[in-house]
């Protein structure tokens, strides 16, 4: 199997294993992690089938869709969104985190230059103790709860209606000071995850 990184290219008759993993495990609502668990293999094997950077062989691949009870040939007759396309639904959005921090990505960011997010932070999570860098920028706006950020030595405590744009290339991180989730909608571009 040669994996590709959109669905026009299946349209040349190129295969995309990835995005059809990751279309599959959301539809059975399961992380990476559960999916793993589930079938007995790593977290980071499903990881990089879904980012096409491995082939797995059919044996491998069968074993993850046996362990969600999903057939193999019903995985090869699986039909992808189109590239272009425009509207999703809430359960269209791929999961790029889920648990105390649920990131939800609109469409393929791989395929646009600018990646959208619909994120949720349970009380108390955040993006980790390592602050964040990456070459982007990145706003948003919080729908409710609050969220402490920091971007560089600037700390804000954001509430439901406040926003943010700053240069990703400072060091940031996100976190919920509240009682209560915390639910933003931001953008980055370039794409970053």
């Amino acid at each position: 199997m040669h994996a590709t990184n959109n669905a026009a290219d299946e349209a040349e008759g190129e295969f995309n294993v990835g995005d059809r993993l990751r279309l599959v495990r959301t539809q059975h609502d399961l992380s990476q992690r559960a999916l793993a668990v589930k079938a007995g293999v790593t977290h980071s094997l499903v990881s990089l089938i879904e980012k096409n950077k491995v082939s797995p062989s059919v044996a491998s691949l069968k074993k993850i869709l046996e362990a969600i009870d999903y057939p193999l040939t019903d995985f090869f007759a699986l039909t992808l969104p189109p590239v272009d396309q425009i509207f999703y639904r809430a359960d269209e959005l791929t999961p790029l985190s889920t648990g105390q921090l649920t990131l939800l990505q609109v469409g393929d960011a791989k395929a646009r230059s600018l990646q959208i997010f619909h994120s949720f932070y349970e009380p108390g999570a955040d993006t980790g103790e390592t602050m964040l860098a990456h070459e982007a920028e990145e706003g948003g706006v919080v729908i409710a709860g609050e969220l402490e950020l920091t971007v560089g030595t600037q700390t804000r405590i954001l509430k439901r209606g406040d926003a943010f744009l700053f240069n990703s290339r400072l060091p940031h991180r996100y976190r919920n000071v509240g009682r209560e989730r915390c639910e933003i909608v931001g953008a980055c571009t370039p794409p970053y995850l």
